[in-house]
């Protein structure tokens, strides 16, 4: 059955029956908005648009994992704020041929990620649209703790990640080249694995900036390194290369590290701390807050692209 068949109330039915409240949803599908708590008295918001053919090829992908795909896009931007997420909002463009099956599993992707941090799907909206796309917003809490910016890296601050990065661009590549392995590069593009829990620990550690990697490791950096104005160098050595990477590289012909330092779609956080703040086992050092400006790696500027753009 199709979503025309179905109708636009039928469809919106179908979808909401597949959503459960969570902690903080006080309301959710079924009115004119939702509402949802904000103990802190303030509140977190990101939005991400996901365009079929350009952010996930349904082809590649099952709904579910598209689902998972749209809502981890967004939880990430919320975390690496240092909040905890608590609802997300979707809005559906489909095709009205689309299937109905399609649209209900995506649901349940969006659902299934969502819990995974606490939070829920509290409401959105349908239309029609010859290009199928995603319009997803997140909430976050606080939790009493300040906002971890971009703008707040100092020289001397160490640099360090939580997550895995080069694991969805490599998934991409082989996916591009018409293979279906190894299954873990092509599940990692498929649906990112998120360190959530690392934002807020970040914060409540004093991070002095903080984001999610989401283009590419070298032009994220940049961003906090151009708020900070300041300079950042990693060091190519703190990255390893697992051997299913190294091994689809070397059939490929592709340098891992360009998927380590450029790849983005895998959703890891990277963060500035004060030098002599503990690190946890969740977070490793990867370089240096220095003076300058830009990305450098081991000294020298990253000859390949640093990353996505949209508009390239």
């Amino acid at each position: 059955m199709s979503v025309a068949e179905t109708g636009e109330f039928g469809l919106i039915r179908r979808i909401t029956a597949r959503f459960s409240g969570g902690p903080s949803c006080l309301l959710g599908p079924g009115d004119d908005a939702a509402v949802v708590a904000a103990p802190d008295g303030r509140v977190v918001v990101t939005t991400d648009v996901l365009v079929d053919g350009r952010h996930f090829r349904r082809d590649w992908s099952r709904p579910a994992d598209v689902g998972h795909r749209a809502a981890a896009a967004n939880l990430a931007d919320v975390a690496a704020m240092g909040a905890v997420p608590t609802a997300l909002v979707v809005a559906l463009c489909a095709p009205p041929d689309l299937d109905v099956g399609w649209a209900e599993q995506l649901a349940d992707g969006l659902a299934e990620e969502a819990a995974l941090v606490g939070a829920s799907v509290v409401g959105g909206d349908v239309s029609a649209s010859p290009t199928l796309t995603l319009a997803v917003t997140a909430l976050g809490d606080l939790c009493g703790e300040q906002p971890v910016l971009r703008g707040g890296a100092r020289p001397g601050d160490r640099v360090a990640l939580a997550g895995r990065l080069g694991y969805a661009a490599a998934g991409y590549t082989v996916l591009s080249r018409g293979f279906r392995s190894p299954k873990l590069l092509v599940d990692a593009y498929r649906r990112p694995v998120v360190p959530y829990q690392a934002g807020p620990e970040a914060a409540r550690l004093g991070a002095t900036a903080m984001i999610d990697i989401s283009d590419g490791l070298v032009a994220d950096l940049g961003h906090i390194a151009a708020a900070s104005t300041v300079g950042i160098d990693l060091v190519r050595d703190a990255f390893e290369v697992p051997d299913p990477m190294r091994d689809a590289a070397s059939a490929l012909g592709v340098d891992p590290y360009d998927w380590i330092l450029a790849g983005g779609d895998d959703h890891a956080l990277a963060a500035t701390f004060p030098d002599g703040v503990a690190l946890p086992p969740q977070w490793r050092a990867i370089g240096t807050v220095v003076e300058g400006s830009g990305v450098t790696v081991d000294g020298r500027p990253y000859a390949g692209r640093p990353g996505w753009d949209h508009f390239r």
